[in-house]
């Protein structure tokens, strides 16, 4: 099974194929996800510190642009809802509900 690093958080193994943002919460890492996971918000994003993952998403992209994010693929930001977790990968959560003081928002589904 394929892990994830969270500096300061620890190492986590989840099921090969699931959600970035769904393996952080369920490991207690509190992720923001105001959207449900639609790549609406870019709430849920994270900083690829490495590790293999998808190319991004144009649901990604648009949704960066719409907020007016530059230089996602420079500063190896992606949406965590929409990253599937195939291989090892360290990430740094950008927005927690911890940081932000907002709830996480809906669960995004599988």
């Amino acid at each position: 099974m394929p892990k994830v690093t969270v500096p300061g958080r620890g190492t986590f193994e989840v099921e090969h194929g699931k959600k970035l943002a769904l393996a952080l919460e369920d490991n207690g890492v509190d992720i923001l996800h105001r959207c449900g996971g639609q790549a609406k918000c870019t709430t849920c994003r994270v900083e690829i510190l490495s590790g293999e993952i998808s190319d991004v998403t144009t649901a990604e992209k648009e949704a960066f642009s719409k907020k007016g994010v530059e230089g996602i693929a420079e500063d190896h930001l992606r949406l965590s809802c929409q990253i599937r977790v195939n291989d090892d990968v360290t990430v740094r959560p950008i927005m927690t509900v911890e940081d932000s003081g907002k709830n996480a928002g809906p669960r995004p589904s599988e």
